[in-house]
């Protein structure tokens, strides 16, 4: 099965080779000339997809089987490991990462070739070509640098085992998502630089894409929700983002596919902003790469880094230069014939979704320059500088409360021309209840301020959200269910935001406590009493933990509930990692850690977090991603854009239409 997957691999690599060339090569040889050239793209995108399907399953069944003859799985794999892990375990480690990579960008091509039908052909040919080249230098990376088949003689009897801080759930699922929304901002990256290659944007350019980028964005938010989820319960730290280099480097993706997303509608409905729209779209499949760069070139040192092997970031960063370098290239000597058309008002809906595009583009720019200047700084001057949170904050958030501001706003303005006053009217309400939330919060709360602030702006986007969408059905329900489902989708996407924001700002009300206790003995956090019963020892399938026995005490002192934090060892890696134990109400999360446990004096380090509005968060991300879900539903999406009219056809059609 190794020597299968080894093969696929290798044939994978020539139709890449072949996507990339000959839809290229018919493109420009034109419609009919190039006619069997541009249909060999979609076949060679097929069998792409079969042959990385074929290589990842084999690689799948030797973790399955513990075939310890493969190199990979004997560095990340155990007999004892539970199945669940050993297959997740697959995309665990750099080699098998890659190849989850390539079959996620294979995939994207064969949708592409799939669902792209109603496409030009010429559009189509060279957006299958662009993703044969990319998939085609990914390939060549894994095979010369990262091979996943590099088998090894004699076998050994028994594999080292997984990093155990992989060995959960949360990060059983967050790999696959999240590098669904990477990859799938290559498809809006291909489209991009297949417009300039033809040097025309226009509509029906802005209504393709559109989809492809809503599909990434949403999978891109879930797979941060589920990192940011894991590092919260699985870490033990009580927080759920630390502004690590590698978190930033998924976030920065997110924030400009956000504005890629809104400037594509105005692509779509008024044929403004397209240069900025292309260049997003390149830049933004850029920091994705950017993000593959950091956590396999050994430049930084995280949890979530892969591998710290310097051929490989040579490798990459070469890809980098001829993705990044020839994309801005490309853009910089076509991009000015693409004249803009629609022309509005500064306040119209498309200056409320240029002003939301600024924001968004400067807040990333902040993260990048926050994440990637101590990278330069160390690598060129030598200086060790680190940038944390405080950093980050201070920055980041200034940018974006006055995109949290305008967006209630901005969603109820009509497109081209608008009365600002007329909106803000209908958003009185809206104002009057994050007043309320303001006033309120400062009064009970004293001085936190910023929580209360966040708070605010929260019911301000949530009120201002769930009025525009009223307002738009004319308050009846019938005429809300007839709404098409980019209008909902858009009302349910801001109305998480405003969830996640209120579970982040809540966070800002947090309490914890910590203290050494010995069984009988209790501590009390935000007014909940925690009573420590013991350390008993427990048997996993391949580690042994030692668990707490906490009840959660009424004041009657009768037993609310009881939780078991604990530490597993893990004999294979000789690492420990932390088990929070969390029970939720859904409007705050209580949150136990076992800290160091002292046999000699029969007593525990015990750490308990109260956590109000945690869990809204990513109940937030949730809806996030129902709401590009709703829109992606949207039927005129599954209609596609009306075929583009040939100069000759459009001349005929006018002139039918004078008669």
């Amino acid at each position: 099965m190794a020597e299968l997957g080894h093969f696929a691999l290798a044939l994978a690599t020539a139709l890449a080779v072949a996507q990339a060339i000959l839809p290229l090569l018919g493109a420009r040889l034109g419609e009919v000339r190039g006619a069997a050239l541009m249909q060999a793209g979609p076949a060679a995108a097929f069998g792409l997809l079969l042959c990385v399907a074929v290589a990842f399953a084999s690689l799948m069944h030797a973790y399955a089987t513990s075939d310890f003859s493969v190199v990979n799985v004997v560095e990340n794999s155990h007999s004892l490991k539970p199945m669940l892990y050993k297959l997740t375990g697959t995309w665990g480690n750099h080699e098998g990462s890659m190849l989850l990579w390539v079959l996620m960008l294979a995939g994207c091509g064969a949708a592409v070739a799939a669902f792209g039908r109603n496409l030009p052909a010429v559009l189509r040919a060279d957006v299958l070509s662009v993703l044969g080249m990319i998939a085609a230098g990914f390939l060549l990376f894994t095979l010369l640098t990262s091979n996943p088949f590099q088998r090894v003689f004699p076998p050994p009897l028994e594999g080292r085992d997984l990093n155990p801080l992989l060995q959960d759930p949360g990060l059983a699922l967050h790999p696959p998502f999240l590098y669904a929304g990477y990859v799938g901002f290559s498809v809006a990256f291909a489209f991009a630089s297949a417009a300039l290659i033809e040097g025309r944007v226009d509509a029906a350019w802005g209504r393709w894409v559109r989809p492809w980028v809503l599909a990434a964005w949403l999978l891109l938010t879930l797979g941060i929700a589920l990192g940011s989820w894991w590092a919260y319960y699985e870490l033990g730290w009580g927080g759920y983002w630390f502004w690590d280099p590698v978190e930033n480097a998924s976030f920065m993706p997110w924030l400009l596919g956000t504005a890629l997303l809104h400037s594509a509608i105005v692509v779509e409905k008024r044929e403004a902003l397209k240069v900025w729209t292309i260049l997003l779209a390149i830049l933004c499949f850029s920091l994705s790469l950017i993000g593959t760069f950091l956590v396999r070139s050994g430049v930084l040192n995280s949890v979530h880094a892969f591998a710290t092997d310097p051929a490989r970031g040579v490798f990459i960063l070469g890809l980098l230069v001829v993705a990044i370098g020839g994309s801005l290239a490309l853009f910089a000597w076509r991009a000015p014939a693409l004249t803009p058309k629609g022309f509005f008002a500064p306040v119209s809906r498309e200056g409320a979704l240029l002003l939301n595009n600024l924001f968004l583009a400067s807040a990333c720019a902040a993260v990048a320059i926050g994440t990637l200047y101590p990278i330069f700084a160390d690598l060129l001057l030598g200086a060790r500088i680190t940038v944390g949170p405080a950093f980050f904050n201070s920055t980041f958030l200034p940018m974006m409360a006055p995109l949290v501001l305008v967006l209630p706003a901005g969603a109820m303005l009509p497109w081209k021309r608008a009365d600002l006053g007329g909106a803000l009217q209908r958003l009185r309400l809206a104002a009057a209840l994050a007043a309320i939330v303001l006033v309120g919060g400062l009064v009970l709360s004293g001085q936190a301020v910023l929580p209360v602030l966040g708070l605010a702006a929260a019911t301000w986007i949530a009120a201002g959200s769930l009025i525009e969408i009223a307002g738009r059905a004319r308050w009846s329900l019938a005429r809300l269910l007839r709404l098409p489902g980019a209008a909902i989708g858009m009302s349910i996407a801001h109305l998480g935001l405003a969830v996640s924001i209120a579970g982040i700002s809540g966070m800002g009300f947090a309490t914890e406590g910590i203290a050494l206790l010995r069984p009988g003995e209790t501590i009390e956090v935000g007014g909940t009493t925690i009573r420590f019963e013991g350390i008993t020892r427990a048997q996993g399938p391949n580690y042994t933990a030692e668990r707490a026995q906490l009840a959660v005490i009424n004041p009657d002192r009768s037993v609310r509930f009881a939780m078991h934090p604990e530490k597993r060892f893990f004999p294979s890696q000789r690492m420990s990692t932390t088990e929070a134990a969390i029970e939720t109400n859904l409007l705050r999360d209580l949150y136990a850690v076992l800290g160091d446990v002292v046999p000699e004096r029969n007593a525990a380090v015990i750490r308990v977090h109260v956590n109000p509005l945690a869990p809204w968060i990513w109940l937030g991300a949730v809806v996030m991603a129902l709401g590009g879900l709703t829109s992606l539903a949207d039927r005129r999406h599954r209609v596609g854009a009306p075929s583009r009219r040939r100069p000759a056809q459009a001349a005929a059609a006018s002139g039918v239409a004078a008669e």
